[in-house]
């Protein structure tokens, strides 16, 4: 349905939220929107922000936004947009103080809840890897409500290769971990990096060396907290911490 040219680059995301931030952050273009008639819950949001040049919209069966979508979770609403723009360069001390790096999800609604929070929690920039890591698809993108609009991300090639140039570049590492310091009640100094790991491996091996590793009481030894549900509350402990909430 959606022909992809050289002229029009993109990616499908869809739901309401995410076509609402990203018309509201304004930092990639709007191509095409996919939707039925009557219009969904919430389309008069999405008409109040609609931009001044010239929008395609094609109203089609909500059986053809299944397949489009690849799930029945699209609200009625997928978009055809610019690809996401991630960062080109490595984030700064100087400037971000705070920092993120994701190691190895392979769940996109873990990565898009992750980075909802990241947003919340006032994360200034989030490293994700290219390497064994699922994509920041239509389906993190969703997951993340659009605040992944407003978001500075840089892709690494991996994550050894973003911990050393993190490293280097004067960041303290905290490793979200098993065996590690209390994490309630570790002093977090700035400029930091908290460093998450994939649900099934945790943080890669070769990570461990640049960093400190920090761990969530739990009530027992032979369970763990979901990737994203760690994420927050580490996240949020820092914020609070570092007076940055």
């Amino acid at each position: 349905m959606i022909k992809k040219t050289k002229e029009t680059p993109g990616e499908l995301i869809y739901g309401l939220h995410p076509l609402i931030e990203l018309l509201k952050a304004k930092r990639r273009k709007l191509i095409s929107i996919y939707t039925t008639k009557p219009t969904p819950k919430g389309w008069q949001e999405i008409e109040k922000l609609m931009p001044k040049y010239p929008v395609a919209i094609q109203y089609v069966a909500r059986d053809v936004l299944h397949r489009m979508a690849n799930t029945t979770d699209h609200q009625g609403i997928v978009a055809w947009v610019h690809s996401f723009p991630f960062r080109t360069k490595m984030f700064h001390p100087d400037k971000e103080q705070f920092l993120l790096m994701l190691d190895g999800l392979q769940d996109a609604r873990n990565l898009g809840a992750i980075l909802r929070t990241a947003y919340c929690t006032g994360v200034q920039g989030v490293i994700i890897t290219q390497k064994s890591s699922v994509p920041l698809n239509g389906a993190a993108l969703k997951s993340a409500a659009g605040l992944s609009e407003y978001l500075e991300i840089y892709q690494a090639p991996s994550a050894q290769s973003a911990a050393q140039e993190l490293q280097k570049a004067g960041y303290n590492l905290y490793l979200a971990a098993f065996g590690g310091q209390d994490a309630t009640q570790c002093a977090y100094k700035n400029p930091l990096c908290m460093v998450i790991g994939g649900e099934g491996f945790g943080i890669s091996k070769q990570v461990y060396q640049y960093g400190t590793q920090v761990t969530l009481p739990q009530r027992a030894p032979d369970i763990s907290y979901n990737a994203s549900v760690a994420a927050g509350i580490l996240l949020f402990l820092v914020g609070k911490k570092n007076n940055v909430l």
